[in-house]
């Protein structure tokens, strides 16, 4: 246990060491200062404005944001949909595959575009080199610099008085791309290469086993794609078997890297936040809340996975400390870092798994369903997640100045009517989303027809199923089939709902705070950078996450787990 509990604080000092100074760097990006990078990338960034007719200079409403966000969304699913139909007659196609069957290709259009990255396919069956590159890998880049772009937008909300715009969604798309994620992928790559990942255009190989027998081994663009999935915390991966797969994460290096790789901006954009409303103690403050809930749930995960299956004590298998139940772990890595790796891909939105969530532990499954479940605002997606948990800090501050007899306020800025509506959409359309779309699959023959498992376990299948899209996770149970027209289409469904009902009614908050003036603070305010309004706003997570979810988690993993002592299997 001790060189597990070393191994977590080295990981978390690495990531601090990385994610300040990153934070700083994001925030000089977004405030158009020099950087380290600019005598390099800035002739890119002015020709890319010059090549599509930006003026850099141009502000926009929030709606003018928000409308440019959809039509940028929309077009990129648009041609990756088309990709997929025309692979066929397309190059970089050394397998000849055919064009993805229509459902399919549409649950995977919605899927990349949000940067949900939900995968009911096998990539390496279906999918063409340049289907992977040109659609996969560039809408990776794509929807995790939109995420970006809103949230910086959305901070902009809380820093500007008395104007109705909130920045260039074209701008802020263009550095996020050229400056963040764009260098650091590059990077990152190359270090995945050097630990043995494959990057080649290769046609599919068959090779003799050890037994005699011949097995076909895919290839394909693999680290370039691998580094943005975790860097944007998207989670497609290249094969089906994601990042258990040894040509997707082949060392533990990578291994560890691709952990780090998930949180590096999501931990790096509340210390961004700070600088940008010239408040630092408060990035500290929102970071403080996401790693609470983050080492919250690790340490319950944990617990849960190092007692063992107690079936399996009763057949007589040792039941020591992480001694039982590997089954669907990564071997190669042990439980600690299977359990850090769930725990972090869930608790971003990144989705890419380096053990099946499906084989682990009921209490620890209940973990990785809350955090996504409760909006991903742990950490969270780039940018999204941040948002996520600014908004619940919203609530926070409502429910606060219910409290005290006060108009609520946050960051000097008062909260009014539209911006708890806004607040209460996003927070509950995910829900309603995921609560509903469960509901229809457990009571029809089709939504039951694809479930591997029955009672309480298969409950949970179902639940993660949606969950996973509609917090645009991407990762999934792997109990359950969701290459069905029902599945595919219902889960496009709530990866839409689950994207733009955070970003929208977060662009319409900020456009409504940048037209307000700053309240000055007073004896009466409610400070927000101090240790007791960090345990409210987790306490207000929790809650609202319970309530949500409590009665169909009580009858999933928390009904699996009490079965599970007594017998019972599923």
């Amino acid at each position: 246990m001790f060189k597990e509990i070393v191994f977590l604080i080295i990981f978390l000092i690495m990531l601090l060491i990385l994610a300040l100074p990153l934070g700083g760097y994001m925030a000089k990006i977004f405030t158009g200062q020099v950087t380290f990078f600019s005598r390099i990338l800035s002739p890119l960034e002015k020709l890319v404005y010059k090549i599509s007719g930006i003026n850099e200079n141009t502000e926009m409403t929030w709606t003018t944001y928000t409308f440019s966000f959809l039509i940028f969304t929309f077009y990129g699913f648009i041609c990756l949909f088309l990709l997929q139909g025309l692979q066929e007659f397309l190059p970089f196609n050394p397998q000849k595959f055919g064009p993805v069957r229509w459902d399919t290709a549409l649950n995977t259009a919605v899927s990349f575009v949000t940067n949900t990255n939900w995968q009911s396919y096998s990539g390496e069956e279906i999918m063409s080199y340049l289907t992977q590159m040109l659609g996969l890998t560039v809408q990776n880049f794509l929807s995790a610099a939109s995420g970006i772009a809103v949230a910086i937008a959305f901070i902009r909300g809380f820093t500007r008085i008395n104007t109705n715009t909130i920045g260039n969604f074209w701008v802020d798309l263009t550095r996020s791309m050229i400056y963040i994620l764009l260098p650091f992928s590059i990077v990152l790559a190359f270090v995945f290469i050097s630990e043995g990942m494959i990057q080649n255009l290769r046609p599919y190989s068959g090779f003799q086993t050890l037994e005699g027998g011949n097995q076909i081994l895919p290839f394909g663009p693999v680290a370039s794609q691998i580094a943005i999935k975790f860097l944007g915390t998207n989670g497609g991966g290249f094969f089906n078997a994601n990042s258990s797969h040894p040509f997707e994460n082949p060392t533990p290096v990578t291994n560890f890297l691709q952990i780090l790789a998930m949180l590096l901006i999501p931990v790096a954009l509340p210390f961004t936040f700070g600088i940008l409303i010239n408040k630092r103690r408060q990035g500290w403050a929102i970071f403080s809340v996401m790693l609470i809930l983050y080492l919250t749930g690790f340490a319950i995960s944990v617990y849960s996975e190092s007692q063992g299956n107690p079936l399996l004590a009763k057949l007589g298998i040792t039941n020591g400390y992480m001694g039982t139940n590997m089954e669907g772990k990564e071997v190669r890595f042990g439980i600690i870092q299977s359990v850090l790796f769930a725990q972090t891909t869930t608790s971003t939105s990144c989705g890419g798994v380096n053990s099946m969530h499906d084989s682990f532990l009921p209490l620890t499954g209940l973990v990785l369903l809350f955090n996504i479940a409760i909006g991903e605002i742990i950490f969270g997606g780039v940018g999204v997640g941040l948002i996520g948990l600014l908004i619940n800090a919203v609530l926070t501050m409502f429910i606060v100045g219910l409290m005290i007899g006060r108009s609520p306020e946050f960051l000097g800025k008062k909260l009014e009517p539209f911006e708890m509506l806004m607040s209460a959409v996003s927070i509950l359309s995910m829900p309603i989303c995921v609560l509903l779309f469960s509901g229809i699959a457990i009571s029809t023959a089709v939504g039951l027809s694809s479930l591997n498992n029955v009672g309480p376990h298969g409950l949970s299948e179902i639940l993660y199923a949606f969950a996973s899209p509609a917090g645009n996770n991407g990762s999934a149970f792997a109990g359950i089939n969701a290459n069905t027209l029902f599945y595919n289409f219902t889960t496009s469904l709530a990866m839409i709902i689950g994207r733009f009902t955070t970003i929208i009614p977060a662009l319409a908050i900020a456009g409504s705070l940048a037209e307000k003036k700053i309240v000055p603070e007073s004896s009466a305010s409610f400070s927000t950078d101090v240790p007791l309004f960090v345990w409210l706003l987790v306490a207000v997570v929790i809650l609202v996450g319970g309530l949500n979810y409590f009665p169909v988690l009580a009858l999933g993993p928390i009904l699996e787990h009490l079965l599970m002592y007594s017998g019972v299997t599923f």
